[in-house]
């Protein structure tokens, strides 16, 4: 058994680059050997900032291929159809055959058995590879015609510990790699992978990515239990660290604690967003003035340490400038310096979203049953923080600092928290308002951006989001449901459409409220399917999908699903579809329409009695339900039926020679099938068309 080992070396790639290029490169040499039935024990892919690595293991010399057949084009296919398939397999008419299949008739052409060496495949088809390999950003350098993440230097190419030889444009391969990156002057051979690590390892340098981030979050806790501290979770943070560093060592840091003045989000952004660095935390949560820099040597003097810390120190020495001059602007001043502050063309300013805002969300502070003049106040400010400096340095804190300066000037608390969520979520996952007021002003400031940017027709298409309608869609959608609050949606895009023609757009878009409609129901699919609810119960709740009961059909949908493949769930589908499909097979033999008039003094036996008992036990239930109602209940209730449904059917002939029996006994049927949907379209439930 062989290994194959290939490293490209090129400048620097950026983080986000190399993890899609390690995915990239593995998926296409592990396609490779699945077609060409190369067969291995493991295949692995690493990266540094300047190599991309690929390791497979347990790979067999030579690769014996067994004859098989290849369908070629139909009998009757032109002439020119079967000559492009002989060339294309390198033969002539004589090696066709004619075979029958389900389709037709067809040639066929049966290969030889043969055996291949793997080094002549790799040489052959990993050029090929590497052409193939996406980039999300790619350059072209000097005259050279090759696109690649940065400028590709070198490639080594090793199988069974002999070099590989073939070109890739204008680079042609080897076995030696350059061992120092910044002056690209000393090579060494390798003839294998591990004597390969085991040299850098030696000089530092740590080319498996996994083994750098396990070294990392090592030394971070060694450090953490001696400080007694904590480090928030942040994935995404710890992995782009380890792609931009090849030789980790953490420095323990700190900056002036007058710092800690400032708002937490300035320092926590400064810290990791822009300096990549980790901020300490007590074990209450509490920002420190100490974080932890992952740097790429050692610091013997001391050097690095302290260049760090003056760059955090200058970063928060202008964001405590612009925090200190923006709070001792009033809010309630700058709010008619919006007027000078476009929101989007042709639907007016900032100044004008806020005066749509106020009157908005007082319409839902009424529904809400909360202060309406506190809700008026927060819609007018809650923009304000777009004039500070703060918002100016600091965009990602929009809202966030806008919250920070209420508190600052004195506002009350519950207008400072709905200013600082007026944004949330920001995806399926985030944080979302839970109070009152914050939940009032997000959906106010939700509903205006849709009805504005769809009556204008900047509409999301197939594959284009650019303004992030669907994720304010779906904000909407998720603070209903996870608040259990179901909102007047509909009357609140009306209302929102009337705010904006008073103010005198003209807006272009005469389905607007029907294209949010289906916009939002969209959504409210999309949302299901993420919570793994059952594809025909999305569309069952899609079918009775009412903008003002958005949480009640979705708590519906959710309880179905819990039971749908238990027998309670088994009891209610089964019951359903014998009504149903018995119904469905009659209904049109009858000359009148079905009405929902059941007569009870037509009855001639029990089973009739107690089925439409029990019906009128299901449609008190349904009328009596309040907001706080338990789907589970009803589903459990809904389940009960299955008795008297099953007697009916199993003791009564619905098609009686009496016509007024068997329109009355339709009528029954008709009613129990309605009275069932009254929770969910029970129609779209797989099972019930059988």
């Amino acid at each position: 058994m062989s290994e194959f080992f290939l490293e490209l070396f090129s400048e620097e790639i950026p983080s986000s680059l190399q993890q899609n290029l390690r995915i990239d490169l593995l998926d296409k040499f592990n396609i490779l050997m699945r077609e060409k039935f190369i067969s291995f024990k493991k295949s692995s892919s690493y990266s540094t900032p300047n190599r991309a690595i690929i390791v497979i293991e347990g790979l067999q010399k030579k690769v014996f291929l067994k004859s098989e057949e290849i369908k070629g084009p139909n009998i009757n296919a032109p002439e020119i159809a079967i000559e492009g398939f002989m060339r294309k397999n390198n033969i002539s008419k004589k090696n066709l055959f004619k075979k029958n299949t389900d389709k037709g008739e067809f040639y066929f052409y049966r290969t030889k058995s043969k055996k291949l060496n793997t080094h002549d495949l790799l040489e052959e088809f990993v050029p090929s590879i590497l052409q193939k390999i996406q980039w999300k950003k790619s350059m072209k350098w000097g005259e050279f015609d090759l696109n690649w993440g940065r400028p590709l230097k070198s490639i080594l190419s090793v199988f069974n510990k002999k070099k590989l030889i073939f070109d890739f444009h204008h680079i042609a391969s080897s076995n030696s790699t350059f061992i120092d990156k910044e002056f690209e002057e000393k090579k060494k051979i390798f003839n294998n992978y591990r004597s390969y690590e085991n040299f850098f390892q030696k000089k530092g340098i740590i080319v498996n990515q996994n083994k750098r981030k396990k070294l990392i979050e090592k030394e971070f806790d060694k450090i953490l239990n001696k400080k007694n501290l904590k480090i928030k979770d942040n994935f995404k943070l710890i992995e782009e660290v380890v792609d931009l560093i090849d030789k980790p060592h953490i420095l323990e840091c700190s900056f002036d604690k007058k710092f800690l003045s400032i708002p937490e989000e300035i320092l926590v952004l400064t810290m990791q967003s822009h300096q990549k660095y980790f901020p300490l935390f007590s074990q209450k949560d509490e920002i420190t003035n100490e974080f932890l820099v992952v740097a790429n040597n050692k610091d013997k003097q001391g050097l690095i340490k302290i260049g760090n810390e003056r760059v955090v120190e200058a970063r928060l020495s202008d964001a405590e400038f612009f925090w200190n001059k923006d709070k001792s602007q009033n809010l309630v001043k700058k709010i008619y310096e919006l007027k000078s502050m476009n929101f989007f063309r042709g639907l007016g300013t900032y100044f004008d979203k806020i005066q749509r805002m106020r009157k908005l969300g007082a319409l839902i502070s009424d529904e809400l049953l909360i202060s309406k003049e506190k809700v008026e106040l927060s819609a007018s400010i809650c923009k304000t923080d777009l004039l500070s400096e703060s918002v100016g340095e600091f965009p990602e804190l929009q809202g966030i600092m806008g919250g920070h300066l209420c508190q600052a000037q004195g506002f009350d608390k519950e207008i400072a928290d709905a200013i600082k969520e007026q944004y949330l979520p920001i995806g399926l996952d985030s944080t979302l308002p839970k109070k009152p007021f914050n939940i009032t002003l997000s959906i106010t400031d939700k509903i205006d951006t849709l009805v504005g940017f769809f009556g204008v027709n900047e509409k999301p298409s197939s594959s284009k989001d650019p303004y992030a309608l669907r994720r304010i869609a779906l904000g909407i959608i998720r603070i209903i449901i996870e608040n259990k609050k179901d909102l007047k949606i509909k009357d609140l895009i009306s209302y929102s459409l009337n705010i904006y023609l008073d103010q005198g757009n003209h807006f272009s878009n005469d389905t607007l409220q029907k294209d949010i409609l289906n916009f939002l129901k969209d959504r409210f699919k999309y949302y299901l399917k993420e919570k793994k609810i059952r594809h025909d119960i999305i569309d069952a709740a899609s079918n009775v999908f009412n903008l003002n009961k958005i949480s009640t059909v979705f708590e519906k949908a959710k309880s179905l699903n819990k039971v749908i493949n238990k027998p309670i769930g088994e009891n209610i589908i089964s019951s359903y579809k014998r009504a149903y499909n018995i119904l469905n097979s009659e209904i049109k033999n009858i000359d009148n329409d079905l009405t929902n008039s059941t007569d009870p003094g037509i009855f001639k036996n029990d089973f009739e009695k107690n089925l439409y008992k029990k019906i009128n036990e299901l449609n008190k239930h349904f009328a009596g339900i309040s907001k706080t109602q338990n789907f589970d209940e009803t589903i459990i209730l809904l389940s009960t039926a299955k008795k008297e449904v099953f007697a009916f059917f199993d003791n009564v002939q619905v098609n009686d020679d009496s016509e007024v029996v068997k329109k009355n006994r339709l009528e029954l049927i008709y009613f129990f099938c309605k009275t069932y949907e009254n929770f969910i379209d029970f129609q779209s439930i797989e099972g019930i068309n059988e």
